[in-house]
């Protein structure tokens, strides 16, 4: 049995100034399917305790899964020596101050995943890969099921008492056609932090049936014409770009380092007037972040109001540096990851146009579409960016036309935002229980999405 407060007691007997211990129990169920074969029915259960201390201002940390009292009271001791170790070549940490935090936050479910039977569970599956692998074209079809509950308890020698629960679900559906000499593949999924209520209600099989028959669509369709177009992005593309282009560049730690293209320019215009950007843990249809992993709590914050930079996201410590108050975004892959700065879900704020008017005055353009991408690549020092969309489509006279594939985006986010010139009142933020956002080595749930938006300009390549 993990005692935190003895723990606490221990560290600041022996010399620290600052102690916290952070306490998750974690269990994950996966089925995947794969070409008629079940591949994995696994259910892993982690459980393990995390202590960081400061000592004369400097931090060290350590981490275990053995809950033998020895081996925790040498967990204390370790992380002492790591802190008076820091002293020969680290940094003094302060910590912004808040409120002294006891709570505990369940997310919303019905029905528990973790008590539905195995049967129902590979009943739905397998419903699936029946309806996606029997289409003509498809060589290839998956289906895969995640379940998680995520336990995280935080106390500090300031008094935090935090204990987060959250229950994530969703599946994922991967299909891969051929016509002719070409093959193409894509995906969609659907998650959301709920029981197993998620999978009620919605018609999987046609789910599974879509992505399949769009699979067929994308290897029979044209390759995008590369050059400079006026572009409808949908909510998860809009979600996808925020979320690594300009997202990142706001995370404190970043803006500290000097990485990112946003730093010194607090109050600036870095985007049209249309574009409001938010950080929120709490969004509709988004990862569940009540707290984060130093007990605070998560603040809605508008990094971007009306095309203004305005926020910066912040943990305790990049809090101190720059003088402003924690936003609540220390995130932390498990108890054995010391938290950074990380987002919890943004999003762009919706506007008032419907969406058909975003595609009535585009002579000539392009509808990108989010779904199947496998994401890109960003420099957050220089805003730059190149990302795969899902398969697309050609806008003419202001109607949507033919699928186009390979799509690429490319370009600097700044100036990509600055060109923003219509925004739709269609919000959407999605989730995920099979990844997340990587950083530092470590993998965070996270959520993005936004409404439909116009650009004026952007650079599509084919891939």
């Amino acid at each position: 049995m993990i005692d935190p407060d003895s723990l606490i007691k221990k560290a600041l007997s022996l010399g620290a100034g600052y102690a916290d211990v952070r306490v998750q129990e974690r269990l994950y169920e996966n089925i995947v399917y794969d070409n008629g074969v079940l591949r994995e029915y696994s259910v892993n259960k982690s459980v393990g305790v995390g202590v960081r201390v400061v000592v004369d201002g400097y931090e060290g940390f350590a981490a275990t899964n053995d809950p033998d009292p020895r081996s925790l009271e040498r967990l204390v001791e370790e992380a002492l020596s790591a802190a008076r170790a820091m002293r020969l070549r680290g940094r003094r940490s302060v910590f912004a101050e808040r409120r002294v935090v006891r709570e505990k936050a369940v997310s919303r479910y019905k029905v528990d995943p973790f008590d539905v039977p195995p049967e129902e569970k590979l009943g739905l599956v397998l419903d699936m890969y029946r309806a996606g692998s029997g289409r003509e074209g498809v060589v290839s079809f998956l289906v895969r099921m995640g379940s998680e509950l995520d336990r995280r308890m935080f106390y500090s020698s300031r008094g935090d008492e935090v204990v987060v629960e959250t229950r994530l679900v969703g599946v994922l559906a991967y299909s891969v056609a051929r016509r002719g000499d070409v093959t193409e593949s894509f995906f969609d999924m659907s998650s959301g932090v709920a029981g197993w209520e998620h999978y009620r209600g919605v018609e999987w099989v046609g789910f599974a049936e879509e992505v399949a028959d769009t699979s067929v669509k994308a290897a029979e369709a044209p390759h995008v014409k590369p050059g400079v177009y006026t572009a409808v992005l949908d909510n998860e593309i809009v979600g996808l770009m925020l979320h690594e282009a300009f997202g990142h560049a706001t995370e404190g730690d970043i803006v500290e380092s000097g990485g990112s293209v946003l730093r010194d320019r607090l109050g600036e215009r870095v985007a049209s007037e249309h574009v409001t950007i938010v950080d929120d843990g709490l969004v509709e249809g988004g990862y569940w972040v009540p707290f984060d992993d130093e007990g605070s709590p998560k603040r809605r914050v508008a990094t971007v109001e009306k095309g203004v930079l305005r926020h910066y996201l912040h943990s305790l410590s990049t809090a101190a540096v720059f003088g402003q108050e924690p936003t609540g975004n220390a995130r932390a892959m498990s108890y054995a990851h010391q938290p950074l700065v990380r987002q919890t879900n943004t999003f762009m704020e919706p506007g008032d146009h419907r969406v058909e008017e975003l595609f009535e005055d585009i002579r000539s353009g392009i509808y990108v579409r989010g779904k199947g991408s496998f994401g890109g690549q960003v420099d957050t020092a220089m805003g730059t960016f190149t990302f795969t969309a899902g398969p697309s489509y050609l806008i003419r006279d202001g109607e949507v036309g033919g699928m186009v594939r390979g799509v690429m985006l490319s370009g600097n986010i700044l100036e990509t935002l600055m060109s923003v010139d219509a925004v739709a009142r269609d919000l959407r933020v999605r989730t995920s229980v099979f990844g997340g956002c990587g950083k530092g080595g470590q993998l965070v749930r996270v959520g993005d999405g936004g409404p439909h938006v116009r650009v004026g300009r952007i650079t599509i390549g084919g891939g």
